[in-house]
């Protein structure tokens, strides 16, 4: 692509460093991504997640520069996406580089479809935008998109419009207008939310599949840590807009350090524990506003190893494997 802002290749893919985007309201400052820093390797699949609220999709709309300003703000940090900083890119620059080179999967797909026109021409117009085709042959080219993620009647499909599918064909157009341009990272935010556990699969397993054949990477953000468990290679765990505890997929699932973690993997149910019985497990409180984040750990009004000394200060992320760091003073 001429004047491409994108530099050379790279094993890693996208670097995030300490990257703080705030909300100024009239109740006070949102601070809903505080310090986030995480990579994403070359064909590799990073799983955030945490409960609602935690800052898991103002950190992707930040990837991309969605913020809405005001009264959101990136006040710090650097998002490296092939070596190159999105935060100094003109806002022309980063529309080439949206749909081009980093696509997004939206969290309901009902209400960023358009409900005015088919899904053939809405996929279509991505390849009329990015790759300036002519409309026949931009919606040939969205047909071939629909059959790649395997939409039954693809041809009679894409005269149809959103309220006419079921959701996870909508969420199939989503994807198809994600990787229209072979993006070389793809952000699935909840991709898989009000899908029943059938339909659930065939995404996650589509979605896979299509990083195979594309060689991309993909951000997928979730609370159900049983899509991470399937699909992630590299896990963070967000809360209250920091990192506590990062690893790859199967150390944390094998050893969690952070509390917050572990209460979260306590919280999956489990068919032997329903049979006897046995009450679902359920984090105390809630997630704190971001306006008033409590002193210290974020995490100690609801941590059961809370200490004074929790209050005196933030951990700091702190390296105690390889590559499996935790923000904990009792880990």
């Amino acid at each position: 692509m001429q004047n491409d802002p994108v530099q050379a290749e790279n094993s890693v893919l996208l670097k995030v460093e300490n990257l703080k985007t705030y909300f100024f309201l009239t109740d006070g400052i949102a601070k809903a991504v505080d310090g986030v820093s995480f990579t994403i390797p070359r064909g590799k699949t990073l799983g955030m997640v945490g409960e609602s609220g935690c800052g898991k999709t103002v950190t992707s709309l930040s990837i991309l520069r969605l913020i809405p300003e005001p009264p959101g703000k990136i006040v710090e940090g650097k998002i490296f996406f092939k070596q190159t900083d999105l935060i100094q890119l003109s806002r022309k620059q980063m529309r080439s580089i949206r749909g081009n080179h980093i696509a997004m999967i939206f969290q309901e797909p009902m209400t960023s479809l358009n409900p005015v026109f088919t899904v053939g021409d809405q996929v279509a117009e991505v390849f009329q935008v990015h790759r300036k085709m002519k409309k026949r042959e931009a919606l040939q080219e969205a047909i071939r998109m629909l059959e790649l993620v395997k939409m039954p009647s693809a041809k009679d499909r894409a005269k149809e419009y959103p309220h006419q599918m079921s959701g996870g064909m909508r969420q199939r157009v989503m994807i198809a207008m994600a990787l229209a341009c072979d993006p070389d990272l793809l952000i699935a935010d909840e991709p898989t939310t009000a899908l029943d556990v059938t339909v659930q699969a065939q995404i996650l397993e589509l979605m896979e599949g299509l990083k195979e054949q594309f060689e991309s990477s993909i951000l997928i953000i979730t609370h159900d840590l049983g899509v991470i468990a399937e699909t992630a290679d590299i896990v963070v765990i967000m809360y209250a807009g920091m990192i506590v505890e990062s690893a790859d997929v199967d150390v944390l699932f094998g050893h969690p350090l952070h509390p917050y973690t572990t209460a979260l993997m306590k919280s999956i149910p489990r068919i032997d524990e329903i049979r006897r019985g046995k009450k679902l497990a359920v984090i105390e409180g809630n997630v704190p506003d971001p306006v008033d984040y409590p002193a210290g750990c974020r995490f100690h009004p609801r941590c059961p190893l809370m200490t004074p000394e929790c209050i005196a200060a933030i951990p700091e992320m702190r390296e105690l494997e390889p590559n499996h760091f935790v923000r904990c003073i009792h880990v």
